[in-house]
């Protein structure tokens, strides 16, 4: 497909069948992904409950990881689906090159300075003195892998954003599947342990990056060279305007779920492993959530630049209303079989499964709030309103969350962590729908006056 058939594509394909085009190949992709993260916890879990909490104190450097890679994934997408829908390819080829390879630079030598400090690392990420051991384990060869596992987030976001979701999809999905293989060769055939689950992980993240980099040389895609890579203060500017909604967001994540280490290690290892599980099922719901939020996103940036305001109005509501059926549905089905997931992961643990069982069905039942969330904050970055974006994007793990773990914690135990993630959820949903109601309308203006725009009659002497 040619840049001039994509754009053609972008901005006058019907909305609805667009955003599902788009948002089918990345939604299989989202759920590879968070499936092959949950099977390092379902197959490490099989090892003992200090192991499971190992993962779930990894998972807090694995949002990190994340953080860095959506930060220049999502900040060089954004400001390229932009710059595509002005058609002016030659920008959006330098700002591709410059989001890749400052963040794989950045990645090495955070990689670097994490296996230095690797025994302040997992004790600083909220691992049990029974949990440190394989904590180490863990990490030790997620810190090996990084630049690669950010990379790999950089490249699929830059991918997606320009309309090859099914690129993006086919990187991710592949290293996804080979992990789930691999787990469990390396953790049980080859008596590997918990060191075999991240290994797994890193040589899937490697096979990934490959695809991802191999894809960016196919058709029209914009090509990562070297030559294109151009750090100059507007660049990053932007870059991390567009970008820093999703750190916040993830980084927000990481701080969270380290601080749940902490508040539940005081409860013994098997709160933190139940807890741990719950976060990767939640993760696992809300992947196929975002999954069509990014099928949004490349027709926001795109009619967004076009100034084809009607088409942005229209894909959002959409995009809502197609996410809070779909959240409803699992928040239904979550609660109801809540325990028999958990006994998925452990059943020989009955405190874990308890506590985990009554923490999932707290979180399904505000999970359809999120719909609103996710949404808004999608929509808020890719028309480049960075600073409400990132207000939302901190809000959940940050405005909310703290106050409201604090607060529950010392009043209800562990009863209190358990709510308060649902009960951050619900001021969020408030909060993000008062930051997004103006930009609508103002939207909306915009387009009045377009539709209603007097032609320019010419006046002669």
């Amino acid at each position: 497909m040619t840049a001039d058939e994509k754009f053609r594509m972008m901005t006058q394909k019907p909305v609805e069948p667009l955003i599902w085009s788009l948002a089918i190949p990345t939604i299989i992709s989202m759920l590879i992904s968070s499936i092959y993260n949950m099977a390092d916890t379902f197959f490490v879990s099989k090892i003992s409950t200090s192991a499971s909490g190992a993962v779930g104190v990894a998972f807090s450097l694995m949002s990190i990881i994340q953080a860095i890679g959506f930060t220049f994934g999502a900040g060089s997408g954004n400001y390229i689906s932009r710059l595509l829908g002005q058609k002016n390819k030659s920008l959006a080829s330098k700002v591709a090159a410059t989001g890749f390879f400052t963040s794989f630079a950045l990645s090495i030598a955070l990689s670097v300075l994490g296996t230095i400090y690797l025994d302040r690392l997992v004790y600083a990420l909220g691992a049990t003195h029974t949990i440190a051991p394989f904590a180490k384990d863990y990490v030790r060869y997620i810190l090996i892998g990084m630049p690669f596992m950010v990379s790999s987030l950089v490249l699929n976001q830059i991918l997606r954003y320009q309309g090859s979701a099914y690129y993006a999809a086919i990187g991710i999905g592949l290293g996804g599947i080979l992990n789930i293989i691999l787990d469990p060769i390396f953790i049980f055939k080859l008596e590997m342990g918990i060191s075999g689950a991240s290994l797994s992980t890193i040589i899937s993240q490697f096979i990934s990056f490959s695809l991802l980099l191999w894809n960016c040389r196919v058709g029209e895609n914009i090509r990562i060279k070297f030559q294109n890579f151009s750090p100059t203060v507007k660049i990053y500017k932007t870059i991390f305007r567009d970008g820093l909604p999703s750190f916040y967001r993830q980084f927000l994540s990481s701080a969270a779920m380290i601080y749940l280490n902490f508040a539940t290690g005081s409860f013994g290892d098997a709160a933190v492993a139940a807890i741990s599980i719950v976060t990767r099922i939640y993760q696992f719901l809300v992947s196929a959530a975002r999954g069509f939020g990014q099928g949004f996103q490349p027709v926001c940036g795109f009619n967004y630049g076009a100034k084809y305001y009607d088409r942005v109005l229209k894909a959002f509501w959409f995009c809502v209303k197609e996410i809070a059926i779909l959240f409803t549905l699992l928040g239904m089905a979550g609660f109801i079989l809540a325990p028999q997931i958990i006994k998925l992961f452990r059943k020989e643990d009955l405190e874990l499964i308890t506590i985990g069982a009554r923490a999932l069905q707290f979180q399904c039942l505000a999970i359809p709030l999120s719909a609103g969330i996710i949404t808004s904050n999608m929509f808020l970055q890719n028309i480049g309103r960075g600073t409400r974006a990132a207000l939302v994007s901190i809000s959940r793990q940050g405005l909310f969350f703290f106050p409201t773990i604090l607060l529950l914690r010392k009043q209800f135990g562990l009863v209190g962590i358990q709510m308060s993630q649902p009960f951050a959820d619900l001021f969020t949903f408030i909060f993000a729908t008062i930051m997004t109601i103006s930009i609508l309308k103002e939207i909306k203006s915009k387009q009045f006056k377009k539709d209603n725009q007097l032609p320019q009659i010419e006046i002669l002497d």
